[in-house]
């Protein structure tokens, strides 16, 4: 009986374990609300439901392993699309495909040391959700010269700019990226992609996009230089306006 007794508290104790384990994973995996708007984007002049859900990586934590944009529309039809997992989502309702009803922009800092962040844009246009997709990151070429200089070059523009680094040039030698003022080896500068991407009035007129990348040396806090490029969306694809390249001051906020 003593031994029925025991086989039967350890088969219990096993199937708690089991059932914890089960809810643990549920809780884990969670579904959260991170934002919840609500506005027109289809045009027919009543108002969606617009919300960004996440699964936080640990609980109680700030990064977000999984995103979702969710709307309710008002005909009655959900709508989804998927994010990549980030922190502190936000959303913005501008028509940048100028067809006379709000587009939704939603930014995503990935959290990272480089301070980067994704940015998505759609449209629900007549209850039909397209991507429209953001404009990809200007390419930009950068290397380190003799003589603690560095320049980049805008690919898109033929822009470039050469900068002088030489008040950098102890912490330079120190780590052996020059030496007596000459580069050790060939070394190219980083170009990061977006830090930001916001809504701007192009030549005063239409709503574009406004995108930042910053530009590093030796090590992202070695900053040189910021890239501002403008973006209007015209005959379905993004066009870049006008770049502007914006000396740095060292280490610090690059933003």
């Amino acid at each position: 009986m003593k031994k029925e007794m025991v086989f039967a508290l350890a088969a219990l104790f096993f199937m708690t374990l089991s059932i914890t384990g089960v809810y643990a994973g549920e809780n884990k995996n969670k579904w959260i609300t991170v934002s919840k708007n609500e506005n027109d984007i289809t045009g027919d002049g009543k108002e969606d439901i617009i919300e960004i859900k996440g699964i936080p990586y640990e609980e109680g934590q700030e990064y977000l392993k999984e995103m979702k944009l969710l709307i309710a529309a008002s005909n009655g039809k959900e709508y989804e699309a998927k994010l990549e997992g980030g922190i502190r989502p936000g959303v913005q309702f501008v028509d940048l495909n100028h067809d006379e009803v709000k587009d939704i922009l939603v930014s995503v800092e990935t959290g990272g040391s480089g301070g980067l962040s994704n940015s998505y844009l759609y449209t629900l246009k007549e209850f039909q959700l397209t991507d429209l997709t953001v404009p990809d990151p200007l390419v930009i070429n950068g290397q380190f010269h003799n003589g603690y200089k560095a320049s980049i070059m805008i690919q898109e523009t033929g822009k470039s700019v050469t900068f002088d680094l030489r008040n950098r040039g102890a912490d330079y030698e120190k780590s052996g990226l020059f030496l007596n003022g000459k580069l050790s080896e060939p070394t190219e500068l980083m170009v990061d992609g977006y830090s930001a991407l916001k809504p701007a009035a192009v030549d005063g007129k239409k709503n574009g996009l406004i995108g930042v990348q910053a530009i590093s040396g030796a090590n992202h806090t070695d900053w040189i230089a910021n890239v501002e490029s403008t973006w209007i969306y015209e005959s379905g694809k993004w066009i870049v306006k006008d770049t502007k390249i914006l000396e740095g001051k060292g280490k610090g906020n690059r933003h």
